[in-house]
């Protein structure tokens, strides 16, 4: 629910409780207050690089697998393992060249080539 008063804040009062050597109770209390804006910066950064990697290949419309990874209410919630796998198909998919990670040169290559160079 949207609280008026935390503004851009979140707040977790976690509680654990359970038994410890000896039956003995143990509690603990936990209270998490995050900023909202600064955390999804990273998911932001995403979103924006995974539509730029579509408008470069024509693409138009929902990106269905990166919006059910990436989006709080996407049109098709998926589970995240599924919606990942989607993203990272995606992105492959879509890159320049073949595969970005076979672009990659072991590090003994290029120092090779930079020798000769």
């Amino acid at each position: 629910d949207y609280v008026p008063w935390l503004t851009d804040r979140k707040w977790a009062h976690i509680r654990l409780e359970g038994k410890s050597f000896g039956d003995v109770p143990l509690n603990v209390e936990l209270k998490l207050e995050v900023w909202d804006s600064p955390n999804s910066a990273g998911v932001v950064i995403d979103a924006v690089r995974l539509i730029k990697l579509a408008l470069n290949n024509g693409i138009a419309g929902q990106l269905d697998g990166p919006s059910s990874y990436l989006m709080k209410s996407p049109h098709n919630q998926r589970p995240d393992a599924e919606a990942r796998q989607q993203t990272e198909d995606f992105i492959l998919e879509n890159a320049r060249g073949k595969n970005p990670l076979e672009q990659t040169k072991p590090i003994s290559e290029a120092a090779e080539e930079q020798a000769e160079a």
